[in-house]
């Protein structure tokens, strides 16, 4: 069995502060929760392995209620407003990321990037729009008082269907995830090797 050894001290380079790690770490449990949750009231196979349906509805509402805040509370860290600026910023080098994405180029001169690559800019934006909309859905369901029915049924629809496309989504971030065990190890230790970051975010100046 061949181990892979540790990039000295010196070779790594500092990628995630712990209060963006926290952010993370906390958003993605949340999120497990409420696609577990979900799995569990709307799947029949699985519906059928619990019996106390009432408090898993409700585990699944106050998961997805408590969804924005570790990034409300994130955003005290200056480190994590620095990395919501470069998920904001989409540049040249971006466009030519998702054009090479496009065409299924996976040389690496055609996929420059900086701290984060196209996809992951489009993947947070994406998520953190459909977080809202599944928010603020999913609190015209549980509040039926806000909104006529005709709302609530619509605000049903969309939720069930967008939620459907998260975990598609969802699923796809892991895979990738899984694939890049450098990656996972900026995010579980905060640091990464410096060849790694010159390799795949080569305008990235950490």
């Amino acid at each position: 069995m061949i181990l892979r050894a540790e990039a000295p001290p010196a070779a790594r380079v500092r990628r995630f502060t712990p209060a963006v790690r926290w952010v993370h770490r906390t958003t993605a449990l949340l999120m497990g929760v409420c696609v577990v949750t979900a799995s569990f009231l709307y799947v029949p196979e699985f519906a059928q392995l619990v019996g106390r349906r009432e408090l898993v509805v409700r585990i699944h509402e106050w998961a997805g209620l408590a969804l924005p805040a570790p990034v409300l509370a994130g955003l005290a860290s200056r480190a994590f407003r620095a990395d919501l600026g470069h998920l904001n910023r989409f540049g040249p080098h971006d466009r030519r990321w998702l054009r090479a994405a496009l065409r299924r180029d996976k040389r690496r001169e055609s996929r420059p990037a900086a701290k984060f690559n196209a996809g992951q800019k489009v993947y947070a934006s994406w998520i953190a729009g459909a977080s809202l909309v599944m928010l603020g859905t999913g609190l015209l369901m549980w509040f039926t008082h806000l909104a006529p029915i005709m709302w609530r049924t619509s605000a049903t629809f969309v939720h069930d269907w967008l939620a459907l496309t998260v975990g598609v989504v969802l699923a796809g971030h892991i895979g990738m995830a899984v694939a890049d065990p450098e990656a996972r190890r900026g995010m579980r230790t905060g640091s990464v090797s410096r060849e790694w970051a010159e390799r795949e975010h080569r305008l990235w100046r950490p």
